[in-house]
């Protein structure tokens, strides 16, 4: 069977919401344009701010995520026109503009975060560089194949979307990714050199319809596979336009 491209996927805020794209423009040594832009500091981070500007890269405890409240986790939503758009089964549908007042966005969110443990949400902001969970510029590469043979050994449906995953692959054999580290793949024009496996947190055990816990991910990949990782990071070295459909090759 012929490997390619099955999804795209972005999440312009942190942990909260992510969309689909129809195609996207990859750069070499950045990141999918527009991913993890922003992120939702908590009080207990705020002395990062220098005035109200975050300058730097934080590691992902800065922020509100679905690690520490498993409502985010059912978060939906992405772009229209100027505007973020996300619903949540338990909230109304919010519009803002994620450029001017966080003010929507935070009382929003409020009682989704509520139960986390952690300080309250203090401010949205925009990083100077993808407030990914890694401080390097890379995508995330997954497997649909990989995904089905986890469901059906766990004998539930998943979905793709509790991994947050930037780039779906269909039709490599099950796991194959996990040995691929420092392979390089070809997607349509674009060449990928693969990096580091992605070992996988708590917020992958939300049911991400409900926001509810329905398991314990990382135990049940340690009990299946004897580690915790799924997926792979991936270093964009030569650019270029790809689109669901296009054929991925392994370099």
């Amino acid at each position: 069977m012929t490997a390619r491209l099955a999804r795209i996927c972005r999440y312009p805020v942190k942990s909260i919401g992510g969309e689909t794209l129809d195609s996207v423009t990859l750069t070499a040594g950045q990141p999918l344009p527009g991913d993890r832009r922003f992120a939702v500091l908590h009080a207990d981070a705020a002395h990062h701010l220098q005035g109200d500007a975050l300058h730097r890269w934080l590691p992902k405890s800065a922020f509100v995520r679905g690690v520490a409240a498993a409502p985010l986790q059912a978060v939906r939503g992405g772009w229209e026109g100027d505007a973020l758009a996300l619903t949540h089964p338990d909230r109304p549908p919010l519009r803002f503009d994620p450029t001017g007042d966080d003010a929507p966005l935070l009382d929003w969110l409020a009682p989704l975060w509520a139960d986390s443990g952690k300080a309250p949400a203090a401010r949205l902001v925009e990083g100077p560089q993808a407030l990914s969970d890694v401080q390097q510029p890379w995508v995330s590469v997954l497997s649909l194949t990989s995904l089905a043979d986890l469901e059906r050994r766990l004998g539930r449906r998943l979905g793709t979307d509790r991994w947050r995953g930037n780039l779906w692959i269909d039709g490599w054999d099950a796991h194959a990714e996990h040995d691929m580290r420092l392979h390089k793949v070809r997607i349509g024009p674009v060449v990928l050199k693969l990096t580091d496996r992605i070992g996988r947190c708590a917020a992958t055990s939300a049911d991400t319809a409900t926001g509810r816990i329905d398991g314990d991910m990382p135990a049940d990949l340690d009990r299946l596979f004897w580690h915790r990782d799924f997926g792979i990071y991936a270093q964009v070295e030569t650019g270029g336009t790809i689109r669901p459909g296009d054929e991925v090759t392994v370099l």
